[in-house]
């Protein structure tokens, strides 16, 4: 993952700092609400037996996304913080 530089020229580190702390709450956030949007196994079933299974699965799978880009996110906090 690239990270910005920070320099003179560019955006300033309390920017950038606070630019990666929103985008990085908004994805916790993210999270807590898809959390809360689990599939239930009782609005699956009329669709067959594996139905559950595979929305479960692409649920998960979705979680995994948002939570992976928050770790890039956290990861660019780090940087700014360092440079």
């Amino acid at each position: 993952m690239m990270h910005p530089s920070v320099h003179l020229n560019g955006t300033g580190r309390d920017n950038l700092a606070e630019q990666a702390a929103d985008a990085a709450d908004a994805l916790r956030q993210a999270v807590i609400a898809l959390e809360r949007a689990a599939p239930n196994a009782r609005d699956y079933y009329t669709q067959g037996d594996s139905a559950y299974s595979i929305a479960r699965q692409e649920y998960e799978e979705r979680v995994r996304a948002v939570r992976a880009v928050l770790v890039e996110i956290v990861a660019l906090q780090q940087h700014i913080a360092d440079a």
